[in-house]
């Protein structure tokens, strides 16, 4: 098997009809409209994105001569289908868990078993880690295992679909999620300074008034 880097497009559209194909069977193959929406949700999706009809419809051709996408025809709206376990020759296991990483980007093997729940489910974390082993250890490989992320206790798996992934992004990311963390952390305690600040003239207009009323404030 030897495919180019898929666009990042041209893999969300190939995850939505593998995720559609198990969580709404009764509409799969998928429609043009149904598979824009798929694409476009807010949730389950990292990074959310807008795609147009006629984005995704690019990406579609553009999956159709790599062979992993397929258009039935017999009805009066076009549908597509996905190729993707006989082109790749991966198991289903292996194919839920590309799919999630094509969705929802890096994950931890924790991570991918308690989401890949509605396309394969998984008995333990450790059979998720064999399945990433051999989707790392064959040729081409399909996933990386990356550079434990500062403050994590777990590294997380990402695929190469898309073709290698940037380590320097990776870190930069990384790097302002921490500086997010920090940011917020010193939010709270000049909120708490504040509040402070505000309970001590509280506390000091009560003594006032009870001095002018003749009552013991304490």
């Amino acid at each position: 098997m030897s495919l180019r880097a898929l666009s990042p497009l041209e893999a969300r559209v190939l995850g939505v009809l593998v995720e559609k194909q198990h969580t709404v069977a009764d509409s799969y193959p998928l429609s043009l409209n149904a598979l824009v929406l798929g694409c476009n949700q807010k949730t389950a999706r990292d990074p959310v994105i807008n795609a147009t009809e006629g984005e995704v419809l690019v990406a579609l051709d553009a999956l159709k001569t790599l062979s992993l996408v397929v258009e039935v025809s017999g009805s009066r709206v076009s549908r597509y289908e996905h190729n993707m376990k006989r082109v790749l020759g991966v198991p289903d296991q292996s194919m839920a868990i590309l799919t999630l990483l094509m969705l929802r980007g890096p994950q931890t093997a924790a991570e991918l078993r308690a989401n890949t729940e509605r396309l394969h489910r998984f008995a333990d974390i450790s059979s998720v880690e064999g399945f990433l082993d051999e989707l790392a250890a064959r040729e081409p490989v399909l996933v990386v295992k990356l550079p434990r992320a500062p403050g994590a206790r777990e590294q997380r798996w990402a695929q190469l679909l898309c073709g290698p992934v940037d380590m320097a992004a990776m870190a930069v990311q990384a790097g302002a999620d921490d500086f997010v963390a920090a940011g917020e952390i010193a939010a709270l305690k000049a909120e708490q300074a504040r509040m402070s600040a505000e309970l001590a003239d509280l506390r000091a207009l009560v003594v006032r008034i009870a001095g002018e009323l003749g009552i013991d404030a304490a």
